[in-house]
């Protein structure tokens, strides 16, 4: 199944998605890092997915071939919240799911707090609560110098380092190389780091929100998660959801979709099928 290029206008900023398939409408939102897109978190589980479901994949504003801000911060959840919910009216009529990966997790449950249309929430490697910054995430969202720099910031994202391919790597570097974007980026992510973890912590009258409503949410996280660990972040969340589910991966990083992609796909089926 083939998923199609679209474009729509949010807030004054172009925004990049891939359509296609029919059925369960989903939309899925990537995380943050140098030359992050919805390929770049999704690429191996988007056409199987669409095989199944109606599969809205967009880039973030700031990532992919989306426009960028003209002014900071560029690091804005709160547009990114936004540009969520404004994609649901994209999405045909009715109930719907969110699937999020890293910040796009804790993206999808914030979006589900927002809107009664969100029934479902897939997050995979999900941040959401606040934790010390490790070297491994500050690394990665550092600015890379050459494709080597990015090879090595992207290594500790995945357990299998089979799984950072040259066409991977290649793809964020072609991205990074887009004029005015690492600039942009450098900006996005400019010390001090924590900030930007604590920016997307899912707030209590969030959780109590996605609760109240009875929205199904399921966790999927590697047991070997470097930059964003299991224990700080998706068993924390899920003891604040006493509805959620979680599902620890063995042998498994953050590169979720990716490193697991079957595991991922039998996770979204079971959860947007029932």
């Amino acid at each position: 199944m083939t998923l199609e290029p679209r474009q729509t206008d949010i807030e004054g900023h172009k925004v990049h998605y891939l359509e296609g398939g029919s059925g369960f409408p989903v939309l899925m939102l990537h995380g943050v890092g140098p030359g992050t897109s919805a390929v770049g978190n999704f690429g191996p589980v988007l056409e199987p997915l669409a095989e199944q479901f109606h599969i809205f994949a967009a880039d973030l504003i700031g990532f992919g071939e989306s426009g960028c801000k003209e002014a900071g911060p560029y690091f804005d959840v709160d547009l990114w919240v936004r540009q969520g919910v404004a994609l649901l009216d994209l999405l045909p009529d009715g109930p719907c799911g969110v699937a999020g990966h890293s910040l796009g997790g804790a993206l999808a449950i914030k979006i589900a707090a927002r809107s009664k249309r969100v029934t479902k929430v897939l997050a995979s490697s999900a941040i959401g609560t606040s934790y010390p910054i490790n070297e491994a995430l500050d690394g990665f969202w550092s600015l890379p110098s050459d494709r080597a720099a990015l090879r090595k910031a992207m290594g500790p994202m995945a357990f299998d380092q089979s799984a950072i391919t040259d066409e991977l790597i290649e793809q964020r570097w072609t991205l990074l190389q887009g004029e005015g974007y690492a600039e942009y980026f450098g900006s996005m992510f400019a010390p001090p780091r924590q900030r930007y973890i604590d920016a997307g912590v899912i707030q209590d009258d969030e959780i109590a929100a996605v609760t109240a409503a009875g929205t199904r949410i399921v966790l999927i996280h590697g047991r070997n998660d470097y930059p964003c660990p299991a224990e700080t972040t998706a068993i924390v969340t899920a003891g604040k959801i006493p509805t959620a589910d979680l599902h620890l991966l063995g042998e498994c990083g953050h590169n979720l979709p990716r490193e697991k992609s079957v595991d991922y796909i039998r996770t979204a089926t079971a959860l947007f099928s029932a």
